[in-house]
């Protein structure tokens, strides 16, 4: 008897990558979770995808709608993102992630955080971001299924997705003075995106820094530039920075 063909590939750093890159440059994602009526049937939204400092993703929800009333009842969900482009649908990349759903409200320690993270990927947020019946959901994942194209398709952990560094909390503590810092320099800016996006313009901002790499947008268009190495403190990230713009 024949030998059934593999459907899944060997998780690789390259595969790793992509899929984080995948994730993270997503305006939005569709969001699977159970209604919460008793009979548990799937229900999908679509969410502004946010992600705080150690790469989990976030979601800002009114208590009004119904996925968020699912998550209030079970935690279990589901994400759905992907680039999109010409030609077939399918042979673009796209990922998956389950997760558990930690809900943050404004009173809680770390909303400041992921409230600056969020409005500086989705300004127009700042119209209800602080309503009082709406609050942020950590999606902490769980495992995730990844697909780069036809026959190319991954099997992921948590530990695939999120960054585990002890340089985490005093990044994001410094976050606000480094990100002044780059966006006072448009060619340090222009430097980064050079090589992979064009034209590179003077209105690309720099929105989110971990010890990974950087977030950057232009309008609805989000773009991630990843260090050559994981940095494990601020100093290293300001050295990280000089070599790059060098």
């Amino acid at each position: 008897m024949a030998e059934k063909p593999k459907v899944l590939r060997e998780t690789d750093d390259a595969a790793r990558k992509l899929a984080r890159l995948v994730l993270r440059e997503q305006r939005s994602a569709a969001i699977g979770v159970l209604e919460p009526d008793g009979d548990g049937f799937p229900f999908v939204s679509r969410v502004l995808l946010g992600f705080d400092i150690d790469a989990a993703p976030v979601i800002l929800a009114s208590r009004l709608a119904t996925h968020t009333q699912a998550l209030l009842a079970d935690g279990r969900c589901s994400l759905l993102a992907g680039r999109s482009g010409k030609g077939d649908p399918l042979a673009h990349p796209r990922i998956t992630v389950q997760c558990e759903a930690e809900p943050i409200a404004q009173a809680d320690l770390g909303h400041t955080r992921l409230r600056d993270r969020f409005l500086r990927r989705h300004p127009k947020a700042e119209l209800y971001i602080d309503f009082p019946d709406f609050l942020f959901f950590r999606l902490v994942p769980l495992r995730a299924s990844f697909n780069a194209g036809f026959g190319r398709a991954y099997a992921l952990t948590a530990d695939d997705l999120l960054i585990a560094s002890s340089a985490l909390e005093e990044i994001a503590a410094a976050e606000a003075s480094l990100l002044d810092e780059l966006n006072s320099n448009k060619d340090a800016v222009a430097h980064l995106l050079a090589d992979d996006r064009g034209p590179v313009t003077a209105a690309w901002q720099v929105t989110a820094i971990d010890a990974e790499g950087i977030d950057l947008a232009l309008g609805d268009a989000f773009h991630r530039v990843v260090f050559p190495r994981e940095v494990e403190n601020t100093d290293a990230l300001r050295a990280m920075f000089v070599k790059l713009y060098r």
